[in-house]
């Protein structure tokens, strides 16, 4: 090898030259397609420019906190994102709830603070959630009735309809007989935390699917599920140790500087000091550091990858010098607050504790200095968990997340693209990619699989059964 150039020449069991790919970026997209590509026996070599995996699903410490850069939870339909938890022994570690269980508590109320909940029965669809909607306190009688139409007419959507990635969902939802009040306690609760966007902002499309997914298919498939370890430990130590196991040789702190087509037809990826060939590419990486690193001619229209945009998701931290909380987390209406989970023992916080605010969607909150989000925050805390008063706050922080999520409004559909492109070799990965789900660790899985599956096609490798195992879960 000459000039810092490496590659994987050794033959395989069968006597055929090994091939070999290279994944660029460590997110869960990145590794999944890491992981996929080793299981089918290609030697694979994983970049990352950050000193960690996990993408923005991870960990680091403050102090005697190990935090997590924002709260994430899956639902038991994200079939691919549990396939990835038991790929890397991770399952135990970030358990689901038994059956769906939301409290929700309301401010907006002239009598103030109420406590709902959004909870299934073991019934069948739609009547599992039907006794939860009709003892939900935060809506009318007749808005929980205009909720059941809606939620027959959304079933009968088909989120797969290009006509409906052109459309709004609050459009949608106020033609269809839903209140500003139902959208806001109800849909948005639901979509906000989803979606990473209000109804008027998301696309029709996401949105069905997000709905019909998680509350339409199956009685279970909205029961929810988080880490109660940092999440460093799964995405980063365990998703490594995984990694290691399979072969895969991961370089962080390797930020790829270009990718080229070869003369011979493999590809040339440059860090900075080395040079990498190998038969086949996986780019999962953003979309603008994708477009980026795109040679000519690898997209028909490149530049839309540069038109989808992005969200934010703020995180609010605060550290209580007591117990102020006795649910694991709770969801909130009639106030900025939207959902607050315990972190406690995750963090391992000895005394006290530890609650962590996401807030999606936060356009407005975003940029605010810590003191001016912690003189927003503070008191509606207070307002919201009765515990809060008198308890001391012992450490109040933020992290923020600018580009957390691609935005899910209407169009985007059009613009995201596949796992191939017209490049032999070349694939691309992340949850932005036409996964059909919105910007999750589902669809940043799925994307893995996707593009991994793709490059196994074109290199004449035979899928790793346990791969898709969790197409027949879903």
């Amino acid at each position: 090898m000459n000039d810092g150039a490496r590659t994987a020449p050794a033959p395989d069991d069968g006597g055929r030259a090994a091939r070999s790919a290279v994944v660029v970026g460590g997110g869960l997209a990145g590794v999944t397609a890491a992981l996929a590509l080793a299981d089918a026996g290609v030697r694979v070599t994983l970049l990352e420019g950050r000193p960690r995996l996990g993408g923005l699903a991870f960990s680091f410490q403050r102090g005697e906190l190990t935090v997590d850069n924002g709260q994430h939870v899956y639902l038991r339909c994200c079939t691919a994102y549990r396939w990835f938890l038991d790929r890397i022994g991770g399952a135990e570690l970030a358990p689901l709830q038994d059956r769906l269980d939301v409290p929700v508590v309301d401010l907006a109320k002239p009598e103030g603070r109420r406590l709902g909940r959004l909870r299934r029965d073991p019934l069948p669809v739609p009547l599992h959630l039907g006794r939860s909607l009709a003892a939900y306190p935060h809506l009318s009688l007749a808005e929980r009735a205009a909720v059941g139409r809606a939620a027959l007419a959304l079933k009968g959507l088909d989120p797969a309809d290009p006509a409906l990635d052109s459309q709004d969902f609050g459009s949608w939802l106020a033609a269809h007989g839903q209140s500003a009040r139902a959208i806001e306690a109800l849909w948005d609760l639901v979509g906000v935390a989803t979606l990473n966007a209000v109804a008027g902002d998301a696309s029709l499309g996401l949105a069905a699917m997000v709905f019909k997914t998680g509350l339409l298919s199956d009685p279970g498939a909205a029961d929810i599920g988080w880490a109660h370890v940092p999440l460093g430990e799964l995405h980063d130590r365990l998703a490594r140790k995984a990694l290691d196991s399979a072969g895969v040789r991961t370089e962080v702190r390797s930020r790829v500087t270009s990718v080229s087509a070869m003369e011979n037809g493999g590809w040339r990826v440059e860090v900075p000091g080395e040079r990498l060939e190998s038969d086949a590419v996986v780019l999962a990486v953003p979309q603008r550091e994708a477009h980026a690193l795109l040679p000519p001619g690898a997209l028909d229209a490149p530049e839309r990858l540069l038109g989808i945009g992005t969200a934010p998701i703020l995180n609010v931290h605060v550290v209580y010098d007591r117990k102020v909380l006795a649910r694991p987390f709770f969801a909130a209406l009639g106030t900025r607050v939207q959902w607050v989970f315990d972190r406690t023992h995750a963090s391992g916080l000895r005394s006290g504790q530890y609650l962590a605010l996401s807030q999606s969607a936060a356009q407005d909150d975003i940029d605010l200095p810590v003191a001016e989000l912690r003189r927003r925050y503070l008191p509606e805390l207070e307002r919201l968990i009765p515990g809060t008063r008198g308890a001391v706050p012992k450490d109040f922080f933020v992290t923020r997340e600018r580009t957390a999520t691609f935005a899910p409004a209407p169009g985007v559909g059009r613009l995201r693209p596949g796992a191939r492109t017209k490049a032999p070799g070349l694939y691309l990965a992340g949850a932005w990619t036409a996964t059909g789900w919105p910007a999750t660790m589902e669809s940043a899985v799925r994307s893995g699989v996707s593009a991994a599956d793709a490059a196994l096609s074109a290199l004449g490798r035979p899928r790793p059964s346990r791969l898709f195992a969790f197409e027949e879960a879903a």
